[in-house]
């Protein structure tokens, strides 16, 4: 199997990273933090390159590309530990709306190609933990009632696609900000990023899938966000993993580097180690997403399950390895800590992803097909 990058896909990292570089700084992304975790400005610049019509189809002004062009681009804005919600607003946003009626297609995706609509998933509900499901949130007659937690972006956004019961079962409906009895706190996250509580109140909304169709949507969207996030993660990793070795080198002990201190050395190997079992199980998580639903599942609930471990084991000895200045605000090094722990809590923990592997399997006795 071919595991090279395209000339084309080169280019697109080249063109990301030149972002990340020029307009996504430390200092910047700390000023962004202080306003609130989401930079209008930023967004602009992403939608500047084209970004967020990566995966809208043509016919909407899109670029059609596939689930490796998204990799590549998130293991970039993982590097420069980009706060604002890419995967949400231009990978799970263009698939939760392919299937809704064309007329909300056209009124939608052109905006967020163009970077004018930020739409997110509003999925997640106290008690509901990591479950996909529509929860206690209800619909009737176009209206739906409920409440929203950890909404990436929630104040920021101009629509959500809420997972909600109705008079016909399980729907997925699109609301508006600010539409009639929609309320929306927001706050930001332990690493700076924005998110909102959203309460409903008899909200007008849109459907956009009904019954199973719905169900089998909102289980591709989270399979998506898994990939995207493993991608991210890596990214991320792999820039603090060069951080801590760039600091080892730098840092000196009894007038040696301590990167020579051979107990150091086997550590920053087993840190090496993890990385790069987490980068093979993220281009496996890419290319799974287009096989069919159970065996996609299974697959990254795996790849989840590595994710959870190497995100943690990476963050805490590349912290532990730069000592006190590890965990002081002022240094990137906590921020990539911050990330990395925060991301090992969404769309499923390790424990949750564990328990999901081990319910999927059969005939393989614990051997990932």
């Amino acid at each position: 199997m071919d595991f090279d990058f395209s000339e084309d896909q080169q280019a697109l990292r080249d063109a990301v990273q030149r972002f990340v570089e020029k307009d996504y700084g430390f200092e910047q992304r700390r000023a962004i933090v202080r306003e609130g975790g989401f930079s209008r400005a930023a967004w602009d610049g992403l939608a500047g390159l084209g970004l967020m019509g990566l995966q809208v189809p043509e016919a909407h002004g899109g670029l059609a590309l596939g689930p490796v062009d998204a990799m590549v681009v998130m293991e970039e804005l993982g590097h420069g530990l980009v706060l604002e919600p890419y995967a949400q607003g231009a990978l799970l946003a263009p698939l939760l709306l392919s299937q809704a009626p064309q007329a909300l297609q056209a009124d939608w995706l052109p905006r967020i190609v163009a970077g004018e609509a930020l739409v997110v998933l509003a999925h997640q509900e106290r008690g509901l933990r990591y479950r996909l499901d529509m929860g206690q949130t209800r619909a009737t007659a176009g209206r739906l009632s409920g409440v929203k937690s950890l909404v990436s972006a929630g104040a920021q956004a101009q629509a959500f696609v809420v997972p909600a019961t109705d008079e016909q079962g399980p729907a997925l409906y699109l609301v508006e900000a600010g539409a009639e009895g929609l309320v929306t706190r927001g706050y930001v996250l332990h690493d700076g990023s924005a998110a909102a509580e959203l309460t409903l109140q008899a909200t007008p909304g849109q459907r956009i899938a009904q019954g199973e169709a719905a169900q089998a949507l909102l289980e591709l969207a989270a399979d998506t966000a898994l990939a995207a996030q493993a991608a991210e993660a890596v990214g991320a990793m792999d820039a603090l993993v060069r951080l801590t070795a760039d600091y080892l080198s730098t840092r000196k002990q009894f007038g040696v580097a301590i990167a020579s201190f051979q107990a150091l050395r086997h550590r920053m190997a087993d840190i090496k180690m993890q990385l790069e079992l987490a980068r093979s199980m993220s281009y496996y998580a890419t290319l799974k997403l287009g096989e069919p639903p159970a065996q996609r599942r299974r697959a990254l609930s795996q790849v989840k399950l590595q994710l959870s471990q190497s995100m943690r084991f990476v963050g805490q000895q590349c912290t532990q390895l730069h000592g006190g200045i590890g965990v002081t605000d002022e240094y990137i090094s906590s921020h990539f800590f911050k990330r990395l722990t925060v991301m090992e809590m969404q769309w499923g923990d390790g424990l949750h992803h564990l328990a999901e592997v081990s319910a999927r399997m059969t005939e393989q006795a614990g051997v990932f097909a």
